[in-house]
């Protein structure tokens, strides 16, 4: 019988792996700042206290990983980027379409529509509990897909980027530190998007 949450190229797993590029940062919560930018009306910078009081968004996705591992049904909160909107910190200029991730030594694109989709969110607990340092504390950006959701684009688990603090508005895509490297600008997990050569 097959699995229609299984996409081409994938084994599922019961588990969360840890896969970064580069080590785990250290955060100091009282020097974090998550940076707006780009073609925003104002660009501005958040502290942690404010993020972190922004109203929560809960989500179930199933994780899919370039590296070929997926993983259902995991239960995530954080805040929506529409929650930034609502609160008047983010005011997108008319010609934003696209948003760069920024973390330490690490960035990555995607539409600005994906962002904003439901199933992306800027996760700041895992299963109930703060984001541990290994999975992106205290913030990371996350893309999932919904099960039965299929209206939706869902892209590789890569196209979040941990320990996030900055987001960046652009008119024009631009590659990420992955697709700089010959990953696929796109990510269609049911595409097999892993690379450039896919799309």
């Amino acid at each position: 019988m097959s699995d229609k949450r299984l996409p081409p190229g994938q084994k599922r797993i019961d588990k969360l792996p840890v896969l970064q590029f580069g080590s785990v940062p250290a955060v100091d919560l009282s020097q974090w700042r998550l940076r707006l930018w780009g073609a925003v009306q104002t660009p501005c910078e958040l502290d942690w206290e404010t993020v972190n009081g922004l109203p929560k968004t809960e989500r179930i996705f199933d994780l899919h990983c370039v590296t070929r591992w997926s993983n259902y049904d995991t239960y995530w909160s954080g805040f929506i980027l529409q929650a930034l909107i609502d609160a008047g910190y983010l005011r997108l200029l008319p010609e934003a379409r696209f948003v760069m991730q920024h973390a330490p030594g690490y960035s990555v694109n995607l539409p600005l529509e994906m962002v904003m989709s439901e199933n992306f969110l800027f996760a700041t607990h895992y299963d109930g509990k703060p984001l541990t340092a290994e999975h992106g504390f205290p913030l990371r950006g996350l893309p999932g897909a919904i099960s039965g959701r299929d209206d939706l684009q869902d892209v590789y688990l890569w196209k979040g980027a941990k320990w996030l603090h900055g987001l960046e508005f652009s008119a024009e895509d631009r590659p990420g530190y992955w697709e700089r490297r010959g990953y696929s600008m796109q990510a269609d997990i049911w595409k097999e998007q892993r690379y450039a050569e896919k799309e």
